[in-house]
């Protein structure tokens, strides 16, 4: 096994190394899944979050030079549709061109009876409950952001890919200077941590519930390294939807875009997406793309519609 590099305060992990974590029975929904994360201080536990199950720890920690090792997931990472752009690039990038690349439809192939992703490594890669990442599919540049955390330590949750990771500290600096304290709760999960998630979720809830609220193992955005849960202090920072009127909340509806990032699961778009509304899970795509979704007020999915970008 390779040693870990470390760049600065970033840690850069290796496929294929496994950490423990600990599992609470909160789900483990759509792309919002949560791994355990940990409980406020003030001990109050959070209802279980959608794509990921909510988070109880204790106190905050920031990105740390020690390694969180990495659940063991078999293969390689697809290298399909890599000639897709960065949608992070800051000027007058052509975002029709780029949706038209970047389109639902020229983005998929069956894979023994799966639509499963050809641009797993794109920034703007659409993964749901339909499609599914490349088997045994990891993100090539794990880091951990230097931000606080809901829990002490670093863990595989603790990770994001490098740009992202760039852009949630940036995010979490001016939520600070508006005297808003926001913590990372869940990030990364490998596809061995999401069928953990999900079995746990369906053996003490149910099939049909499960289903509603948690990802099946390959369809988790979480897995793409491009989206973190975060919370605040009004809700003990816990995963509840109630987080979307705290300070914290309302802050990161109106300025998430501005450094790259789209509330993935919108309100009242379940019908859409897949999943119920999560204002505590979000999604990198770039400042560009990110603006240009946020402006039109639309979910990724109807975004990159190849159908609607020609109307």
């Amino acid at each position: 096994m390779d040693k870990h590099k470390r760049t600065g305060w970033k840690v850069m992990i290796p496929a294929g190394v496994l950490v423990s974590g600990l599992l609470l029975a909160g789900c483990g929904a759509a792309d919002s899944s949560t791994d355990s994360a940990a409980a406020p201080q003030t001990g109050s536990t959070s209802a279980p979050a959608a794509e990921g199950t909510a988070a109880s720890g204790t106190n905050s920690s920031t990105g740390s030079n020690t390694t969180a090792p990495a659940d063991n997931t078999a293969g390689q990472p697809s290298t399909a549709g890599s000639k897709q752009t960065s949608a992070s690039t800051d000027g007058s990038a052509d975002l029709t061109a780029q949706r038209e690349e970047s389109s639902l439809q020229s983005t998929i192939k069956k894979v023994d009876g799966k639509d499963v992703v050809t641009n797993p490594e794109s920034m703007t890669v659409i993964v749901n409950k339909d499609r599914y990442l490349p088997d045994g599919y990891e993100p090539p540049d794990l880091v951990v952001p230097d931000v606080a955390f809901s829990y002490d330590g670093v863990l595989e949750k603790s990770h994001m890919r490098k740009e992202a990771a760039g852009a949630l500290e940036k995010l979490f600096k001016a939520a600070k200077s508006d005297d808003l304290d926001l913590r990372a709760v869940s990030g990364y999960r490998s596809y061995k941590r999401q069928v953990s998630i999900y079995n746990n979720n369906v053996a003490t809830k149910g099939k049909a519930y499960t289903d509603r609220v948690s990802a099946r193992p390959g369809t988790s955005e979480h897995q793409t390294g491009l989206a973190i849960d975060v919370s605040g202090p009004g809700i003990g920072y816990g995963l509840e939807q109630s987080f979307g009127k705290t300070a914290e909340g309302k802050w990161l509806k109106q300025h998430a875009a501005e450094y790259g990032f789209v509330i993935r699961y919108k309100k009242g778009a379940d019908a859409i997406t897949g999943y119920t509304w999560e204002p505590w899970h979000i999604r990198y795509v770039g400042k560009e793309v990110a603006q240009d979704v946020t402006a039109k007020d639309l979910t990724l999915e109807e975004y990159f519609d190849q159908d609607k970008i020609k109307q």
